[in-house]
């Protein structure tokens, strides 16, 4: 009910949706487009350290853009998403054109593919965090996060059964939809909008930014890192792992993000890490049993879930404050962006690495980057947290005497 009323006062419904749209449109895209750029790589008659070449020539084009995104996207934003969208729905039809005998045209798509996703997400984002306010950030992420995941879910389900031409197609049609977001905008402003703009150096002299930026790096890297280790433990019950865990971060990344609108970022956040390192350690405590993998599942899916809402979509917004947020939103995504190439650099080498040690040192640095969040400020502000406490104690009073009488 105060969630609800808390909504009609302090949203502008038509900058949500538009905001909605575009971040959903996006992020599905991006998903099933890499997904199916990683079968095409991966399906090539090419050398090992060719193949590697062409995805970190994707991972350097999606990380400098993002940088440069960042900087010049906010300027025009309007006609920057405009470019943005339908050079994502070329470059995704012109990803059929990737051969096994022509390593340059390979190489000039890979490096097109990851410019054309990078350059828009942090002001996307940004764009995003301006629609929402601090209050209701979190369980705005969430509800846009679940509708991520179910979309994604169904769109993979519906080209599972195509050609993979036809399903580039199908994802460069999804990809221009997306341009139906500015039907919904209420005006230019609601787009573009007048900032103080912060330099990369200023954001990273900020004492709270750090103390939420280095435990996101650690999970990054442990995330991705141990992902090859939990394809060869799981080996075919991976997928049902996976399909589980879609299921769990859908419903707990508005659990998460109603959480963090209500008792503030910092507690879903640390609670997310306990949660991954009890995974992590059941894994290696009770290692080659399915209760372990159980448990892990469980654990995993839910701290998924959390961090969606609050470290994709409400953090960095809050860290930015009055500021223009594109940078913020430029920093927090690239270590889980960039660590992406972990698994592909690391996978001919799982034969080599024990099991139980690798999932031992991933819990013990999960509860280590546990550490700096204790010390982190609360980005919801303590007030708005005082304000919603106050008005559910003066609910149960109002109850009980209803009660009483």
């Amino acid at each position: 009910m105060r969630l609800a009323e808390n909504f009609k006062s302090k949203i502008i419904w038509k900058d949500v949706i538009s905001a909605f749209i575009l971040v959903f449109n996006s992020l599905v895209w991006y998903t099933l487009t890499y997904a199916l750029f990683t079968d095409v790589i991966n399906g090539l008659q090419v050398s090992s350290s060719e193949r590697l070449i062409m995805f970190i020539v994707y991972y350097v084009g999606a990380g400098c853009s993002a940088i440069l995104g960042s900087v010049f996207f906010s300027r025009t934003r309007k006609i920057d998403f405009l470019t943005w969208i339908i050079t994502g729905s070329v470059m995704t039809m012109l990803l059929v054109i990737i051969a096994n005998n022509n390593m340059p045209i390979n190489i000039l798509v890979c490096l097109l593919l990851g410019i054309s996703i990078g350059a828009g997400l942090p002001s996307c984002l940004a764009y995003f965090a301006e629609a929402t306010t601090v209050e209701n950030r979190g369980v705005c992420g969430g509800i846009t996060w679940t509708a991520i995941g179910f979309g994604t879910f169904i769109l993979a389900l519906l080209m599972n059964t195509l050609d993979t031409a036809i399903a580039f197609l199908i994802l460069a049609i999804w990809r221009t939809s997306g341009l139906v977001a500015f039907s919904f905008s209420t005006s230019k402003n609601a787009i573009e909008q007048a900032h103080t703009v912060p330099t990369y150096r200023s954001i990273l002299q900020r004492r709270e930014v750090m103390l939420y930026l280095v435990p996101w790096i650690m999970f990054s890297l442990v995330n991705f890192i141990e992902a090859p280790m939990l394809d060869r433990l799981f080996g075919d019950f991976r997928n049902l792992v996976v399909l589980i865990e879609f299921a769990l971060m859908g419903l707990f990344a508005i659990i998460g993000g109603l959480l963090a609108d209500l008792v503030g970022r910092k507690r879903v956040i640390i609670t997310g890490f306990v949660m991954l390192g009890i995974g992590y350690a059941a894994l290696s405590l009770f290692s080659g049993t399915q209760v372990s993998w159980y448990l892990y599942t469980t654990f995993d899916g839910v701290a998924w879930g959390m961090f969606a809402s609050v470290f994709f979509m409400a953090l960095w917004g809050d860290l930015g404050e009055h500021y223009e947020k594109e940078k913020y939103y430029a920093l927090g995504g690239l270590p889980f962006l960039l660590a992406g190439l972990l698994p592909i650099i690391i996978e001919p080498y799982t034969g080599s690495i024990e099991v139980v040690a690798a999932f031992s040192l991933a819990s013990f640095f999960l509860f280590l980057a546990v550490l700096p969040l204790m010390y982190a400020p609360e980005t919801l502000p303590e007030k708005k947290i005082r304000e919603r406490e106050l008005k559910g104690y003066i609910e149960k009073a109002k109850k009980i005497k209803e009660k009483d009488t």
